[in-house]
C-alpha cells in the first residue's frame, strides 16, 4: 500500500452509538462529512488533512457510524502571534445515524490525499414477510 492510500482500522460495535450532542465535550471539534450512496453501498467522505491514520477511531454498527480522532499542531504558537486562526487543532468527533442499514463487518476505511473515505455495503434485509 502506498503512502497516499492508507487503510484505517474499523471497530464493529454491537451497541448503539450516542448522538453528536452526547459526544461533544468542551473544546472538541466536529468533522464535516459528505454521505452519499450508489447501488451497493453508502459512502462517507471527510477532509481530515493533518490527521495521522493511527490517530483515528472509526466505529460502525449496522445503523450508525462514529469517527473520533485528533489533529495535532506540529509547533506551539502563542495566541498573540496569530493574525488568523481558522484551522481546528485538537480532538474531534462525529456520530451519525445512517439512512440505511449497512454491513459493518465488510466496511472499509481509507485515507487518500487528506480525505477519509469509508465504504459501507448496504444490507437489503426484507422488512416484511408475506404469510400464506
Amino acid at each position: 500500500m502506498n503512502e497516499d492510500n492508507k487503510e484505517i482500522n474499523i471497530e464493529m460495535q454491537e451497541k448503539a452509538i450516542p448522538h453528536d450532542e452526547e459526544l461533544l465535550e468542551d473544546g472538541e471539534g466536529q468533522l464535516t462529512i459528505d454521505l452519499y450512496q450508489n447501488l451497493e453501498e453508502l459512502i462517507l467522505e471527510s477532509p481530515i488533512a493533518g490527521v495521522r491514520p493511527e490517530a483515528l477511531d472509526v466505529s460502525i454498527t449496522s445503523e450508525s457510524i462514529t469517527i473520533k480522532g485528533s489533529r495535532e499542531q506540529e509547533q506551539r504558537i502563542q495566541d498573540e502571534d496569530f493574525f488568523y486562526q481558522e484551522c481546528y487543532w485538537g480532538r474531534f468527533s462525529r456520530s451519525i445515524i445512517l439512512p440505511q442499514e449497512v454491513d459493518a463487518e465488510k466496511s472499509e476505511a481509507f485515507i487518500k490525499n487528506g480525505v477519509l473515505l469509508i465504504k459501507m455495503p448496504k444490507l437489503n434485509r426484507q422488512r416484511s414477510k408475506k404469510l400464506h
